[in-house]
């Protein structure tokens, strides 16, 4: 089964924040910045997996994926940079209404943050490039690992989007406390794909040989089967806490979007647990 690597661990990590990161920014609602953040923030990891595997257990392929993830992020951010000017149309548009309502009212034209319409802007499709890099990074990565290799790269390749599922909606989350008045839709959207990708992560883990021979006993966790039960509660509560941060951000206050944060914070533990955890005892 796959081993528990660091390096691969990374790239998985990186690759699905990387992919999630695209399904937010195609929107076209959620301000730049939370662009730059994500693909610096996912480029490290990337740049760190290269580091580890360098030190602990090379795979040539993998590591120039990571390279390749490194380069491609690192070129998205710079694009988006370059044409911050623009903005983005969903982003315009909530400024543009926010100030005429304001003037109507008031009588005031605010200084509100102005964009350049004749600019062009940042296009979304960059964003898919690293993650596609990544994704062939993990299939060598699940290869190396093989007995059977078609399980080890299908566990990867479902594991990276889970954890990046969760770990972009819990920072889209806090990303609302800098663009107030961003529309509840992009993080709906990253909540029910992490409830969607958690009976593909659950099924690829139990897929034999997996879970279920820890949980009967064939495979000995050497802790007298208790990590194959953690294995259960981090599963079922991941699942738990995914359906009340669905609940929450029903409710109409702005504070539901701050409690449904904090649950994502629990489901990024409890997520990792059931991907771990797994990955531990099967490797």
């Amino acid at each position: 089964m796959i081993r528990l690597d660091a390096a691969t661990f990374l790239l998985q990590w990186a690759t699905g924040g990387l992919l999630f990161t695209w399904v937010t920014t195609r929107r076209r609602e959620v301000g730049l910045g939370y662009g730059w953040l994500m693909r610096f923030t996912f480029g490290v990891l990337a740049l760190a997996s290269i580091v580890v595997g360098r030190f602990l257990d090379s795979v040539p392929l993998r590591d120039l994926a990571a390279l390749g993830v490194v380069v491609a992020a690192g070129a998205a951010l710079a694009v988006s940079v370059q044409r911050r000017a623009a903005g983005v149309a969903g982003q315009r548009e909530v400024v543009e209404r926010r100030s005429a309502r304001v003037a109507a009212m008031t009588g005031i034209d605010r200084d509100e943050q102005r964009f350049d319409k004749a600019a062009v802007e940042f296009p979304p499709h960059l964003d898919l490039v690293a993650p596609a890099i990544g994704m062939l990074g993990l299939v060598a990565a699940g290869i190396d690992a093989g007995d059977p290799a078609w399980l080890s790269v299908l566990r990867l390749v479902v594991g990276a989007a889970f954890l990046g599922a969760v770990t972009d909606a819990m920072l889209l989350g806090h990303w609302y406390l800098v663009q107030p008045g961003l529309a509840r839709g992009p993080l709906l959207e990253l909540v029910r794909w992490t409830g969607w990708l958690w009976p593909l992560e659950v099924g690829v883990l139990l897929i034999p040989v997996g879970m279920v021979s820890v949980l009967n006993g064939t495979i000995d966790d050497e802790y007298g089967g208790i990590l194959g039960w953690m294995w259960v509660t981090c599963a079922i509560t991941t699942l738990g806490l995914v359906l009340v941060t669905r609940a929450a951000l029903k409710e109409r206050q702005y504070s539901a979007v701050m409690a449904a944060t904090g649950l994502l914070y629990l489901a990024i533990l409890t997520a990792f647990g059931t991907d771990l955890v797994a990955r531990a005892v099967l490797g």
